[in-house]
């Protein structure tokens, strides 16, 4: 039997983990912006490499090209851009889903502060307390929201890496957000 070599240098980076960690999000998570932003980064991971991801689909394509006939010449490239096309958009509706959830967590915590800052019976001590964590939860929505706008600048970077290699390749019309993902990418 054959052992199994370990996946290194950029193949470690291009090949899909063979044990994907699930990840379980909490408020908690929202909470704490390292740790948010850490896990958006590794989400991010596959934009960062696409141009290195796709010179390798590329060469694994000319390779399996020579060995088969030239009626499915087209047809590698054509299988391996939609192959990527479906981790990036797996990938960005992850992300998507993320933010937007902790969005949702980060709101929710600032609108029972205010709440309860409006409380009449707290006493002063407390009412600078729970001002001081509005502001703190206002920073962190505001860090949170910037997170969409960086979203928008690394799709359209991973849209050009992608299109200069899969210059024909448009998105099936049947998953119309994938195709919403795509139109929004090009503007």
């Amino acid at each position: 039997m054959p052992s199994k070599q370990p996946l290194l240098g950029s193949l470690a980076l291009q090949a899909p983990s063979l044990t994907p960690q699930t990840v379980h999000v909490s408020p908690e998570t929202c909470q704490d912006l390292t740790l948010f932003k850490e896990l958006l980064r590794e989400y991010r991971r596959l934009d960062d490499t696409i141009n290195m991801r796709l010179n390798r689909a590329n060469a694994a394509m000319r390779d399996k090209e020579r060995h088969q006939d030239d009626t499915t010449a087209g047809n590698v490239q054509d299988q391996a851009c939609t192959y990527l096309w479906r981790e990036l958009v797996g990938n960005w509706k992850r992300r998507t889903q993320l933010v937007e959830y902790c969005v949702s967590v980060v709101d929710q915590s600032l609108t029972q502060k205010r709440y309860a800052l409006e409380d009449p019976s707290a006493d002063p001590a407390t009412r600078r307390k729970t001002q001081a964590a509005i502001f703190s939860d206002e920073v962190k929505r505001n860090q949170v929201h910037n997170e969409l706008t960086v979203e928008s600048i690394v799709r359209k970077r991973a849209i050009e890496g992608f299109r200069s290699r899969c210059q024909y390749f448009v998105p099936p019309a049947a998953d119309v957000e994938a195709r919403r993902m795509w139109d929004a990418a090009q503007q």
